[in-house]
């Protein structure tokens, strides 16, 4: 663990020669798209390779010590979740544990049933229950948000009704970063007596989380996006678990019972990336430390927009991780992306970032998305705004004016 003396950005700054990836001068602002990794997590793969390639049940060592790293992965994922070892499901990632799960539910769901979720949602937590709908004659109900990408729990509210299954909606925005309140639209899905059903892939990588204390039924995230490999995690409550049949080669044990949702082999080798992932935030301080320190950096970045800047989502680092949405009139945001990667600056350009009904409702057309990670540094942030000013003032970038009468 790390010396409590230490301000926090040296803390994070000694994490990052831990990263190869970030030896380099090039500045990394698509924490959103994907972290970059550390070294222990590249080299936690190998070593499964190199050790453990094989099989789990078999009485030899190389297959005993694949049957402990499971058990060691399942029991950091519950700690990292805030569940127990047998309700975490792995997979190849969230979407594909959403379109597993949600088929899975849909043994059970009957023409007519309704689907409630979002225009705040990534489309991998939409299009499984439009694809599951149009399969069964579900009903697929779209909560809306404020003008602000906040989530309207009056109109979600109104959705609900005595055929309402499931409330499906993200933790936080993919697009902008906005956090939902998850507590507050868990207890409306269970008094509808509907499942909650969180997708928290952005949420994840950037504030704590508690399956429990919030009430969650179903959730989701990617190991990717906080510095882990490839791969889909799903907690599932052991009760709602055990209800369901899922899609298994019948041979295999459904015990303990997220492993009964497991389809095939694991990837033994990106649990191991996985465990090293989740020790090397541990090492930092946790899931607080990172807070604090991502929150710093946010803020820093907030108050260095340029003039001009059209910031999509909340003004400030309260109920929002660090994920921010800007355009400029008049300026296309594709070209600023070019630009910027070639000054050195890696952030994207896009129109809906996957969140299909946020976009139809903001209509921000195509922004930049500035997704920072406890890897970057105040200096990043301060270079990155200076560039942006920079490209924004040039004469050839300047919205025309026009010409008077």
């Amino acid at each position: 663990m790390t010396g409590h003396s230490a301000e926090p950005g040296e803390v994070f700054g000694r994490a990052r020669a831990r990263f190869s990836g970030l030896n380099g001068s090039f500045v990394f602002l698509d924490a959103p798209g994907g972290t970059q990794v550390p070294d222990e997590v590249g080299d936690a793969v190998a070593r499964v390779y190199r050790e453990s390639s094989g099989n789990t049940g078999a009485p030899y060592a190389t297959s005993r010590r694949l049957d402990e790293l499971v058990d060691q992965a399942r029991a950091a994922t519950a700690r990292f979740l805030g569940c127990s070892p047998d309700e975490v499901i792995f997979g190849a990632s969230s979407t594909a544990l959403n379109f597993m799960l949600s088929r899975t539910l849909g043994r059970q769901l009957r023409p007519g049933d309704e689907i409630v979720v979002t225009r705040l949602d990534h489309d991998g937590n939409v299009a499984p229950w439009l694809d599951l709908a149009q399969d069964l004659g579900l009903r697929v109900r779209h909560a809306d948000v404020h003008a602000d990408t906040t989530l309207d729990l009056a109109d979600l509210e109104r959705q609900l009704g005595p055929r309402t299954k499931v409330v499906a909606f993200p933790w936080a925005a993919n697009a902008t970063g906005t956090i939902v309140d998850a507590r507050a639209v868990c207890d409306l899905a269970h008094r509808a007596g509907a499942l909650a059903w969180v997708d928290a892939v952005q949420y994840a990588p950037h504030q704590p989380i508690d399956v429990r204390a919030v009430g969650a039924d179903v959730l989701l995230c990617s190991a990717y996006k906080f510095c882990g490999p490839h791969l889909g995690i799903a907690f599932g409550r052991r009760e709602l678990l055990e209800s369901w049949q899922p899609y298994k080669a019948r041979p295999v044990p459904r015990e303990p019972a997220g492993h009964g949702f497991e389809t095939g082999t694991l990837p033994y080798e990106l649990l191991g990336g996985l465990l090293a992932a989740l020790e090397y935030h541990d090492s930092l301080g946790g899931m607080p430390a990172i807070v604090a320190w991502e929150r710093q950096l946010g803020e820093r970045l907030l108050a260095g927009l340029p003039p001009g800047a059209n910031l999509y989502g909340l003004p400030s680092m309260a109920d929002r991780v660090p994920t921010f949405l800007v355009n400029f009139d008049g300026i296309p945001s594709a070209q600023l992306s070019i630009d910027l990667a070639e000054l050195g600056f890696g952030v994207w350009s896009h129109g809906s970032y996957y969140a299909l009904g946020l976009h139809e409702r903001i209509g921000w057309g195509e922004a930049l998305r500035i997704g920072l990670a406890h890897y970057n540094t105040l200096d990043e942030v301060d270079r990155f705004t200076e560039a942006l000013a920079t490209l924004v003032k040039r004469p050839d970038r300047r919205p025309a004016t026009p010409a008077l009468s």
